[in-house]
C-alpha cells in the first residue's frame, strides 16, 4: 500500500497539532492511542489504527518527560507504527520495533530545541521587566510554532518522502531479523507496563494487581472487556475510599481545632 500525497500532508498536519499539545502537555492528544487511531483513519484502516495504538499505547505506558529528560517520543512512534504497518504488510508488533529509530531521533530533536530555547530566557525578561506584553507573547509562542512545524516537516518526510526505500528495507530483511523485529515489538508492551509500575505500583495496590492478573490469565473470557470492567470496578472503590478517607480527615482536624479552641487556660472551673 502506498501513502498519497495528501494522506502525508493531511498526517503531517494532524503531527503539527500533536506536537503542539506535547509541547503544552494540553489535550494529551499526542498519546499514542489517539496518534495511531487518527493515522490509521487518515490511510484508510482505521482497524489497523486500534490495533496498533494499543500496542504503542502499552510500550510507552511509563515513558514520560521528567524535568529536562525526554523519552523516545510518542508521537512519531506512533504514525510510523501504523504507516510502517500499512506501506510494508507487517503486523503492528513488528512495525513498533521499525518505529523506534524515529521515535529516538525525535527525542533528540526536542532535546536540542530545549537547549537551543533558553537563548530567548533573557530576552523575556527583558520584554516582562518593560512590560512589553506583546512582544513577550510573540516571543513566547515562537518555540511552539518551530516545534509544531518541525513535527509536521519530519513526520510528512518520514511518512510521504521516505516511503519507497523504507518499503525497500523493510522488505529486503531476512526472515530472522523480520521475526526478531516482531519479538522486540511484542515485548514493548510487557516493558511500558513494567516501567509504569516501578513508578506507581505500592504495596496497597498489590492486591488489585493479582485481582487483574488472575482474572487476565486463567478466567477464560472471549476478550479483554470484562477485565476492562473490573479494573474500572477497583478503581472507582479505590477513589471512593480515599475520598471517604479525606473527609474523614478534614472532620477530625476539624473537631481538633474546637478542642484546642474550648482548652484555654481561663477556662475551667
Amino acid at each position: 500500500m502506498q501513502v498519497t500525497l495528501m494522506q502525508g500532508i493531511l498526517i503531517g498536519i494532524f503531527a503539527i497539532i500533536a506536537g503542539i499539545d506535547f509541547w503544552w502537555e494540553g489535550f494529551y492528544i499526542f498519546r499514542p492511542m489517539i496518534v495511531c487511531t487518527i493515522t490509521g483513519l487518515i490511510l484508510g484502516n482505521l482497524t489497523l489504527g486500534i490495533v496498533a495504538a494499543g500496542l504503542t499505547e502499552l510500550a510507552f505506558a511509563g515513558l514520560t518527560p521528567v524535568g529536562g529528560t525526554q523519552p523516545p517520543n510518542p508521537i512519531m512512534a506512533g504514525i510510523m507504527t501504523v504507516v510502517l504497518a500499512y506501506t510494508t504488510g507487517k503486523s503492528p508488533a513488528t512495525a513498533i520495533g521499525l518505529a523506534l529509530p524515529f521515535s529516538i531521533l525525535m527525542q533528540y530533536i526536542i532535546l536540542f530545541y530545549y537547549s537551543a530555547f533558553s537563548v530567548l530566557t533573557k530576552k523575556l525578561d527583558t520584554y516582562a521587566a518593560k512590560g512589553e506584553t506583546k512582544k513577550f507573547t510573540q516571543l513566547a509562542l515562537l518555540p511552539t510554532w518551530i516545534v509544531g512545524l518541525s513535527y509536521g516537516i519530519i513526520a510528512f518526510l518520514c511518512v510521504y518522502g521516505a516511503q519507497a526505500p523504507m518499503k525497500d528495507l523493510v522488505n529486503s530483511m531476512p526472515v530472522w531479523l523480520s521475526h526478531g523485529f516482531e519479538i522486540a515489538g511484542s515485548i514493548l508492551p510487557a516493558v511500558g507496563f513494567g516501567l509504569l509500575l516501578k513508578s506507581m505500583l505500592k504495596a496497597k495496590y498489590v492486591p488489585y494487581l493479582l485481582i487483574g492478573f488472575t482474572a487476565a490469565c486463567f478466567i477464560k473470557f472471549g476478550n479483554l472487556m470484562p477485565v476492562a470492567i473490573i479494573g474500572v470496578a477497583l478503581a472507582l472503590i479505590e477513589y471512593n475510599r480515599s475520598k471517604k478517607d479525606v473527609e474523614n480527615e478534614k472532620k477530625m482536624k476539624a473537631v481538633m481545632e474546637n478542642v484546642n479552641n474550648d482548652g484555654d487556660d481561663e477556662d475551667g472551673i
